[in-house]
């Protein structure tokens, strides 16, 4: 391949995988604006609807591992266009047969699609890009965000054009492009970093303490995450903002977020310390948590920007801890589907945990104050994470 058709293929991949990535959102994301809608229509208790959001991120932590399996019985590529066509096909179900048991079950089946292709794209993104890999995890996070934050502002006006069914089902057509880039696309095997493996003990993530120690990183991380998308607004409102006023400000930190998924990856090209963007990452965070807790109304604006600088900044620096770790893309496929199993289990956990805190209290203080010990918790990891392994996994 001649550098040339090298480069052209190289860029070929980079766009499938920002369309494969904005296709992991929209279907969980959708849900959000038209709960209550699909509540009334069919006829279904707050906890049940609840279920077409708390589903797909159970199942995000539940199937995780599968990736291991769908990589060595079919392949990363093979693997990914039979899943992204599995997101589409049960998203468009939606608009055919719109019955709560349909929506439910596509809920389990896009959980699970999403679930398996995230390690696999970090393994995809290993192997093809070994040494590019920050400014790739870029592009996935930032297709992530995308997807979520278009997903989240458009689906209201599809509803409001064709009803809540063409609504959700539309996202489905995303589905289509991404399947139709990715088998087009040859991997440029010539870039492909061959890791000699003589020598090196095989241990299982489950078995090997930093993994333990990303798992909880990535756990809390996804569960402030969760957390805040769930009750920012409820907070501002809380605090005296109108439900219009206080959906732009969770529009404001989903701009942030998204800005912050693509310039972090960046910014590590010239200042490349992780551990770093951690602190600057969590810092904004603390911060924007206080403005929250003792700040007047007028500090929420800035308070949201802070946030999406801590949540845009996050995410892309935990998916990066398992490349950084390991030079296999096989080792790479094992560690993420691990520490995203354990991860998402956290995080889908907590939003319904802080609803019942404040059932109990009425006191959204509470909440932010768990907001501020997740903050605390990943600090403590972030120190643990930048210590040096040794030289064999423990």
């Amino acid at each position: 391949m001649t550098e040339k058709h090298k480069k052209s293929a190289l860029g070929a991949m980079v766009l499938a995988i920002l369309f494969v990535s904005v296709n992991l959102r929209p279907a969980i994301s959708s849900i959000g604006p038209l709960l209550d809608t699909i509540r009334d229509d069919l006829a279904l208790t707050s906890s049940e609807v609840s279920l077409l959001t708390a589903v797909p991120v159970f199942c995000m932590g539940l199937f995780a591992p599968l990736a291991v399996v769908f990589n060595n019985k079919l392949g990363l590529k093979r693997s990914i266009a039979i899943l992204v066509a599995a997101i589409g096909v049960f998203t468009l179900l939606r608009g055919i047969l719109p019955t709560f048991p349909v929506l439910l079950i596509s809920a389990f089946f896009i959980g699970l699609s999403i679930a398996i292709i995230s390690p696999l794209l970090s393994a995809m993104i290993k192997r093809n890009f070994p040494t590019r890999t920050a400014s790739l995890i870029g592009v996935y996070s930032f297709g992530m965000g995308l997807g979520a934050t278009l997903a989240a502002g458009l689906t209201g006006v599809f509803y409001s054009i064709a009803g809540w069914p063409i609504a959700l089902a539309s996202w489905g057509l995303l589905a289509i492009a991404a399947i139709i880039l990715w088998l087009r696309v040859k991997e440029p095997a010539a870039e492909v970093a061959e890791i000699p493996m003589e020598g090196v003990p095989v241990v299982s993530p489950w078995k090997t303490r930093r993994a333990w120690y990303m798992l909880l990183f990535f756990g809390f991380q996804s569960a402030l995450f969760f957390s805040i998308i769930t009750w920012l607004a409820p907070i501002a409102i809380e605090k005296g903002m109108s439900i219009l006023v206080a959906g732009a400000v969770l529009t404001v930190m989903s701009i942030v977020q998204i800005a912050c998924n693509l310039s972090i990856p960046v910014l590590l090209g010239k200042w490349p310390s992780r551990h770093l963007w951690i602190m600057v990452s969590l810092g904004f965070g603390a911060l924007g948590v206080l403005l929250l807790m003792f700040a007047d109304t007028v500090f929420i604006w800035p308070a949201a920007i802070c946030l999406g600088i801590t949540l845009g900044g996050l995410f892309p620096l935990a998916l990066l801890m398992p490349l950084d770790e390991k030079t296999s893309p096989d080792d790479v496929n094992s560690w993420s589907a691990m520490i995203q199993s354990g991860g998402y289990i956290i995080s889908a956990v907590t939003p319904f945990a802080i609803g019942l805190f404040y059932d109990r209290f009425q006191n959204h203080m509470i909440s932010l104050s768990l907001f501020l010990g997740f903050i605390v918790i990943l600090t403590v990891f972030a120190f643990l994470l930048n210590k040096k392994p040794d030289a064999i996994s423990e």
